[in-house]
């Protein structure tokens, strides 16, 4: 492992200002088991009320348990606001899965009208959005502190091994159907991961896949490769850092200031990370700036920075052969075969041609591993103006994205 030296210290820091999405640090609160949880109830009634509930829609928040401990909060939007000519009965469930750095509330960056799980809703789906662990609304755990190494000493391996089962189990004991799964960035990493271990599948009616990650290989995102490049995780890793927070709360107040002066436009704050966005306005940046980013485990940005040094999509490489027979009873960590997606399951992908994370050639790459799928089964969709942030928060990202996916869903049996 290359050290960090002061000068990608420094420059780090310097990022940090310039451009602030790379990483800070900060000690999370306390808070284990039912505490914990009756804590973050109360705090996340603001969001049911502040952001679905003030919009005409109910609003309900379900606990998750995984198996490894980890409290899951979950929020479900059951109803559209046309109830009175719908059935609200059998509405087909939509499990939403955000992305890294990200949480549930990232799916209503935009207003009413436009977002994805409020045309779900009105369109007749029984909504569900994750937190995943971590993140503010999903701290809890039901004997380890936030605080403590052992909360965060997890990748995204995990979430496919223990969230993604939990939310799926939890959502389909309360509907008895099927789920339609909606993923971003890291959240179609999270079920393509398991589809590809013949997970899951008894319970998913299909897999939408917005900016899908498999391979990394081919990102030009500038902070991911300047921290891939330096081994600044790894680095902060060895020094004891378990957390990786962008949220520092003297940046992110820095920030918010900056981007509030009329005269300062802050649209193109994501680029460097992101790649140039086509169609976000300024309000959506300040926007997110009031819930996002969010927190994650150091082991998971050294895993993706695995992704994208090697090129492969393997488990968590612990870089000690013993350490590795330890976990997997082998040397190399298993790999995720993205053939082993079944060519049956109906598919909906979509990626941008500007997207510096999901980059096209990466994506190319993915779609060679899917080459045999029915072609009855999935539809491919590139919008070439479009980068990572735009399937959130760009202006026509309905009448772009959201329309052809609900339209497909709604040709489902």
């Amino acid at each position: 492992m290359k050290p960090l030296n002061t000068i990608s210290l420094n420059y780090t820091i310097l990022l940090i200002f310039c451009a602030p999405n790379l990483f800070c640090l900060k000690a999370p609160a306390n808070g284990t088991g039912e505490a914990a949880l009756a804590a973050q109830s109360s705090d996340l009634g603001g969001t049911c009320k502040s952001m679905v509930e003030s919009n005409g829609y109910g609003c309900e928040e379900h606990w998750v348990i995984t198996k490894d401990g980890y409290v899951l909060n979950v929020l479900r939007i059951p109803l559209g606001r046309f109830v009175g000519c719908r059935k609200a009965r059998n509405r087909p469930p939509v499990l939403l899965q955000h992305g890294m750095l990200l949480d549930a509330r990232s799916w209503m960056l935009l207003p009413p009208k436009r977002s994805l799980p409020f045309n779900l809703a009105d369109n007749g789906y029984d909504v569900w959005l994750v937190n995943s662990r971590g993140t503010e609304y999903s701290e809890g755990h039901t004997s380890l502190n936030n605080y403590d190494p052992a909360y965060w000493n997890w990748s995204w391996d995990e979430l496919v091994a223990y969230d993604l089962p939990a939310t799926f189990q939890y959502v389909y004991n309360q509907t008895g159907q099927k789920l339609h799964f909606v993923g971003h960035s890291q959240g179609t990493l999270m079920v393509m991961a398991a589809m590809s271990r013949d997970q899951l599948l008894n319970m998913l009616r299909s897999a939408a896949l917005l900016c899908p990650i498999a391979y990394l290989r081919h990102t030009t995102s500038l902070l991911s490769r300047f921290i891939t490049d330096n081994f600044i995780a790894e680095a902060l890793h060895s020094l004891g850092l378990y957390k990786f927070d962008l949220n520092d709360l003297i940046t992110m107040r820095t920030l918010k200031i900056i981007c509030r002066i009329p005269s300062v436009d802050c649209s193109n704050m994501f680029t460097p990370y992101t790649g140039q966005n086509c169609c976000i306005k300024r309000s959506k940046t300040e926007i997110f700036l009031d819930h996002q980013p969010q927190p994650t485990a150091m082991k998971n940005v050294i895993h993706m920075c695995q992704m994208v040094r090697r090129g492969t999509l393997t488990m968590y490489d612990y870089n000690d052969c013993d350490e590795n027979i330890k976990h997997y009873g082998q040397p190399t960590p298993p790999a995720y075969n993205m053939t082993c997606i079944p060519n049956d399951l109906p598919i909906f992908l979509s990626y941008g041609g500007a997207d510096a994370l999901s980059d096209v050639n990466d994506v190319k790459l993915l779609l060679d591993c899917l080459r045999h799928h029915d072609p009855g089964k999935i539809v491919v969709q590139c919008i070439e103006s479009y980068a990572h942030a735009d399937y959130l928060m760009a202006e026509k990202a309905k009448e772009d994205v959201y329309d052809p996916l609900i339209a497909f869903l709604n040709k489902l049996p």
